[in-house]
């Protein structure tokens, strides 16, 4: 199923995105570095935007922006008030946290939009793919009970509980996305979200930040922000067209997606040197059985 490539290669970008966004967040100041990424994301769609007006034969294109109804932006606005708060709160977690106990946190996320796909639209999945599923989900699960052992309890951490609320929005995010690609453009819905995130995070920037820039952690400008953005349009590029198909499942696809953790471990584990790598490289090898899977018996 094409729609399960599409899912894989999100995954693999998404893994990218936390490497970027933990080299750009050490000893930085959260909140401009959240600031820079997004406004970077939304410079890559307003060219696509023009071009999209003054060129006649732009329709012929996959880049192509069309004009969508006044009320269609109510819409991509309610997207960015649920990503730009989901991004908040990660950032500030994958900056205080491992990366390899952030990734499974998150990846937990499949749990809550499985419950979300069966009661909202009433997705069935084959016995196989429940299996899958499950396998995934257990040892997303023990992952979490690896952070013990780097004393990070998540209920007593604030980073964790920060990551944990992050992904549990971000589930929100997948279910509202099933929606949009349905009854909205899918780059037009990209396209306008990313660019109302700008002033979203331009009032959070200006209210939480700069008043207190001087006595909290220096913003330090780095080159992998602008990248940050780059990784994560790509990777939303190929989600939504991979969710646009009649037959994709959103609870298989947010699996899938979650994915990125094997490269978000494998790099994260020798770059950062983190803590604990065989026992959490036993647990991951779990997950890609479960994502296996489920792509082997997904048809």
């Amino acid at each position: 199923m094409m729609w399960l490539v599409l899912g894989l290669i999100s995954a693999v970008l998404l893994g990218v995105y936390d490497i970027l966004n933990k080299v750009s967040l050490q000893e930085n100041a959260v909140i401009p570095v959240l600031f820079f990424s997004i406004l970077t994301g939304a410079l890559i769609f307003i060219p696509l935007l023009i071009l999209s007006k003054i060129n006649p034969d732009a329709s012929l294109y996959f880049w192509y922006i069309p004009d969508v109804p006044a009320q269609s932006h109510l819409f991509f606005m309610l997207k960015s008030l649920i990503v730009g708060s989901q991004w908040i709160l990660s950032y500030f977690a994958i900056k205080n946290l491992p990366l390899t106990i952030v990734s499974p946190i998150r990846s937990s996320a499949p749990l809550w939009t499985l419950i979300g796909a069966i009661v909202i639209f009433g997705e069935r999945l084959s016995t196989w793919q429940w299996v899958g599923l499950s396998i995934t989900i257990l040892f997303y699960y023990l992952f979490s009970l690896a952070g013990l052992k780097e004393g990070i309890s998540f209920r007593k951490n604030k980073w964790a509980l920060f990551m944990t609320i992050a992904t549990i929005i971000g589930s929100i995010s997948s279910l509202y996305d099933k929606y949009l690609v349905h009854h909205f453009n899918r780059m037009a819905m990209q396209a306008w979200f990313e660019i109302y995130l700008v002033p979203l995070s331009g009032i959070v920037l200006l209210l939480f930040w700069f008043p207190k820039r001087k006595s909290t952690t220096p913003f330090k400008w780095r080159h992998s922000i602008p990248f940050i953005a780059m990784a994560l349009v790509t990777a939303d590029f190929f989600y939504f067209q991979g969710l646009a198909y009649p037959d994709a499942l959103i609870s298989i696809m947010s699996t899938l997606r979650r994915g990125s953790v094997i490269i978000t471990f494998t790099i994260g584990a020798f770059m950062f040197h983190e803590k604990n790598i065989k026992l959490k490289a036993i647990i991951l090898c779990g997950i890609l059985a479960g994502i296996c899977l489920i792509m082997l018996k997904g048809n």
